[in-house]
């Protein structure tokens, strides 16, 4: 069964850092793109980083230089470090991955994990 799994969110004020983590279950996170998206309240859900299968990575301008997408392949991992957090990064956040399950490819989302930035 395939399953993202996020973890590490919390509290910090303006200027602080955070590390999320997501543990991919399976299937293999190396073989995909696995990406982070946020959505805040009464915001739509927005892309915020991606890696791609090749280790390549992407980001959204808003977090360009503050925040840095890693993979973890022997643990089946992917971690999203936060540094310089300001109030609008607070949301909800969520690592997701289109994945063939076997029979179809089907989009999986993480329960999330809340981020609260305060300044």
């Amino acid at each position: 069964e395939v399953q993202l799994v996020e973890s590490g969110g919390g509290s910090v004020q303006t200027g602080g850092s955070l590390r999320l983590s997501c543990a991919a279950s399976g299937f293999t996170l190396d073989a995909y793109t696995i990406g982070w998206f946020r959505q805040a309240p009464g915001k739509e859900r927005e892309w915020v980083a991606i890696m791609r299968s090749d280790g390549t990575t992407k980001y959204a301008d808003f977090v360009k230089g503050r925040f840095t997408i890693s993979r973890d392949n022997a643990k089946n991992t992917v971690a999203l470090q936060m540094n310089s957090l300001k109030p609008e990064d607070t949301a909800v956040y969520y690592c997701s991955s289109l994945v063939n399950d076997g029979l179809e490819y089907k989009t999986y989302w993480g329960q999330g994990t809340q981020v609260t930035v305060s300044s």
